[in-house]
């Protein structure tokens, strides 16, 4: 008898595939997060859309995100955009593989005000050795549509 083997990332889209339609089931998807992932549910980000491979999530704005300049803080974009680009990479792997990020880069291209959507489309990487770099990336966009944050995430991933 073989036993069932999901990963994290396979138990989120489980978890997403039973709520996204449902009345709550939403806000019910983002009290999982903020309670399993305290830090990434600090920005309470919505997520929209979420495939293996593809994912996006809309952070509206909140004074409780924004730095000094009334605009969305610095970290606040870096969080949700390793978060877009993470739910991506992970949804996507096989349970045999593990990963950790080990580097995150945010390339801030003009500042961010008002609701935010973060999308991230990832190639899925096939994983054959032990420590295989793969970049994913997230880019953020305001509600004009215009570029505001790119995050470009390393990730270090190993066959279990």
């Amino acid at each position: 008898m073989t036993k069932n083997h999901e990963s994290a990332g396979q138990k989120l889209l489980q978890t997403w595939r039973k709520l996204e339609k449902k009345m709550m089931g939403r806000w019910l998807f983002k009290k999982i997060i903020a309670n399993n992932i305290p830090y990434t549910g600090s920005i309470k980000a919505d997520v929209q859309i979420l495939e293996p491979g593809q994912c996006e999530v809309l952070m509206k704005f909140r004074k409780s995100n924004t730095n000094h300049l009334n605009s969305v803080h610095a970290l606040a974009l870096s969080n949700l955009g390793e978060f877009t680009s993470g739910l991506a990479m992970m949804t996507g792997l096989s349970p045999t593989i593990r990963g950790i990020v080990t580097n995150i880069n945010t390339e801030y291209h003009k500042k961010a005000r008002g609701h935010l959507l973060a999308k991230a489309h990832v190639e899925i990487p096939n994983v054959t050795m032990p420590k295989t770099e793969h970049h994913i990336q997230a880019h953020i966009y305001n509600q004009d549509d215009d570029l505001v944050t790119t995050v470009t995430v390393k990730w270090l991933l190993s066959p279990q």
